[in-house]
């Protein structure tokens, strides 16, 4: 069988989702191909964000990753939205869920270190259902 495309979408695909993709890509490329996108772009990722997924992983979310939008995804088994509070976008797939995630964009850094933990923990769950075949 091959490995399920997942896609993290939020709004602007600048922080939550590409924070989600990038530790996806790093600990769960035997599992999934993780994607992102939004409904609309920013010009640049969010740097906070990029700032700290360097120091606190070694990531470079910025050496092959860009805020893309949903018609620059391929066809994806699984959807999972990032908790946009706006209208989610809707994209085509076989199994979606919302993790409802607050945007720490604008705030503390202990926001985003958080939003990154509770990212870490929801991508452990999200891998273990796919093994298991229960998504």
């Amino acid at each position: 069988m091959s490995k399920p495309k997942v896609a993290f979408i939020c709004v602007h695909n600048s922080c939550r989702s590409q924070i989600a993709e990038a530790l996806a890509k790093r600990d769960y490329s035997a599992v999934f191909t993780a994607y992102s996108a939004g409904t609309e772009t920013k010009s640049q990722i969010n740097q906070d964000a990029v700032r700290l997924m360097k120091a606190r992983y070694g990531i470079d979310m910025e050496a092959d990753q860009y805020s893309k939008l949903l018609t620059d995804l391929p066809t994806v088994e699984i959807v999972v939205t990032m908790g946009c509070n706006v209208s989610c976008p809707s994209l085509p797939c076989r199994y979606r869920e919302d993790w409802g995630l607050d945007d720490p964009s604008g705030q503390s850094e202990a926001a985003f270190l958080t939003t990154m933990d509770q990212i870490e923990s929801k991508l452990a769950d999200l891998a273990k259902r796919i093994e298991q075949g229960v998504i």
